[in-house]
């Protein structure tokens, strides 16, 4: 299981050693990148068709579910958006990672937005465990899907702000029979909401960070920071989730805590960035938000760098 973790907990062991120039010496980490080559273990990657299904667990406005089903959609390259860089520019940097092992059979990916399922009475109470996440994500589809748990700002999960901000895996199918003599698994995603527990770890740079180098919290461009905090942690999940659905993929480090697609490249959103700034970023001119995707619906979002298999480095939409 990869879990995504926060960026202030990493700025934290710096902010240690700010005793020296740190952020001269900072800027010039984030310019002087190392390439980074994350390792094919000869697992599968997701591929054909994978519906997106969200499990929403506990209570949440229709407005901030839109904010989350979106940005799913912004996801297919089909929906057009009429301004640039857009969501799925942003996702074609996974399709790199399927062009590497296309002589081993691993097909296309699309995504679509699946079922969306209500449990706005808490059924599993509104304290959960990691086998609790794994219950409510067997609620949906599981196959060819990736079914995304979402817990709202009330709810406290385990580890939820003290080591992680959400998490992947994948778990035993309980609706299909043996595949080849083996049990077929499902992936899932879970992601809290910060807003009211964690938002300087979870959801910076839309909130004063907790450690390392303060700096003014962005304007939010969906005017929600728990939310864009979830847009932010789903997307790097699913990153992972695509690229090391089964721990047998695309990753670097230990299985138990691996370095993935969107988590090796932490904490960067634009060109420039180093910790504490998060890049140059766009910025609308009307709001005053920042953000570096354009999505459906006149959406816009900030999204995490992501590792470019092609040059071993980090990609950024701006």
């Amino acid at each position: 299981m990869a879990s995504f973790v926060p960026t202030q907990c990493l700025l934290q062991l710096l902010f240690v050693a700010s005793l020296l120039p740190f952020i001269s010496a900072a800027r010039r980490l984030a310019q002087d990148q190392q390439p980074l080559l994350l390792q094919y273990h000869n697992g599968p990657l997701l591929s054909g068709k994978i519906s997106i299904n969200l499990i929403w667990y506990g209570k949440f406005k229709p407005s901030q579910r839109a904010i989350v089903s979106d940005f799913i959609t912004s996801l297919s390259s089909s929906k057009t958006t009429p301004h640039q860089p857009s969501v799925a520019a942003w996702w074609n940097t996974i399709d790199k990672y399927y062009l590497l092992i296309k002589s081993k059979k691993s097909t296309s990916l699309g995504l679509s937005l699946g079922t969306q399922i209500l449990d706005e009475n808490y059924s599993l109470g509104k304290s959960l465990t990691s086998r609790n996440l794994k219950q409510l994500a067997a609620k949906g589809q599981q196959s060819n899907a990736i079914n995304v748990v979402l817990t709202s700002s009330d709810v406290a999960v385990e580890g939820f702000c003290s080591s992680r901000c959400g998490t992947h895996g994948s778990s035993p199918s309980s609706k299909t029979a043996k595949v080849n003599g083996k049990i077929s698994k499902f992936a899932y995603i879970w992601v809290g909401n910060s807003e009211t527990q964690c938002p300087g770890q979870c959801a910076w740079p839309f909130h004063q960070p907790i450690y390392g180098p303060q700096s003014p919290p962005l304007a939010a461009p969906n005017n929600d920071v728990g939310m864009e905090g979830i847009v932010m942690n789903l997307a790097s999940l699913l990153a992972g989730t695509v690229t090391n659905p089964f721990g047998n993929g695309y990753y670097q480090g230990s299985a138990e805590a691996p370095l993935e697609a969107a988590s090796a490249c932490p904490g960067i959103y634009g060109k420039g960035a180093y910790p504490g700034y998060a890049g140059k970023l766009l910025e609308d001119p009307t709001t005053g938000a920042s953000y570096n995707a354009n999505g459906v619906n006149g959406r816009k979002y900030l999204l995490p760098a992501l590792l470019d298999p092609s040059t071993s480095t980090c990609s950024t939409l701006v």
